[in-house]
């Protein structure tokens, strides 16, 4: 299945997606293969800061993240599992993958106590919670024209402002959201 890998893959929702979970976001597939596909949603901010966080899970804080810390909503399995994503750095963290174009995925304790004191990645998006797809089930969904597929880059998954990602990341295709319609029309 390499060659139709969706893996560092951006999925763009359609207008017409029905599932909540997933209505006008963007995702970053982690992982797909034989088995299925994992993915984090990049454009679903939470009321929780990472802040909140940390003083959750019992770190001591000597330099409060900065905005460029963010917190989303990654999916609908395993909402209180934590991933960070963030740009290469010179330090290595317990659990961390390399994903592609300079970006890294890690799910240890240490990499948030690295940022509470101000030795982390200077920007993460910290995802809480993960979209999973059975095996053949989103090729299903691409095949229905439930999601669009672009290349992922840094500046999408960590710059761009949560509202303006879903538009942006259409963009790189050339696609304009607004201008599709939401409903095929019925008869």
């Amino acid at each position: 299945m390499d060659n139709a890998s969706l893996k560092h893959q951006l999925l763009i929702a359609m207008p017409q997606m029905d599932d909540p979970n997933f209505e006008h976001t963007v995702t970053y597939v982690v992982e797909h293969g034989d088995d299925g596909a994992m993915g984090l949603t990049l454009n679903r901010p939470v009321s929780l800061s990472l802040l909140d966080i940390l003083v959750d899970m019992d770190i001591e804080v000597e330099v409060p993240p900065s905005e460029q810390h963010q917190v989303v909503a990654g999916g609908p399995i395993q909402q209180d599992a934590g991933f960070v994503l963030h740009r290469a750095t010179a330090r290595h963290w317990d659990s961390t993958v390399t994903l592609a174009d300079g970006l890294c995925l890690t799910t240890s304790r240490d990499i948030m106590e690295a940022i509470a004191i101000g030795e982390g990645p200077e920007a993460t998006l910290v995802c809480l919670g993960y979209a999973g797809w059975d095996d053949g089930q989103l090729e299903q969904e691409l095949a229905d024209n439930v999601w669009l597929s672009v290349a992922s880059t840094p500046e999408l998954v960590l710059d761009t402002p949560f509202d303006q990602r879903w538009h942006a990341a259409a963009a790189r295709l050339g696609v304009d959201m607004s201008l599709i319609a939401t409903q095929v029309g019925h008869g």
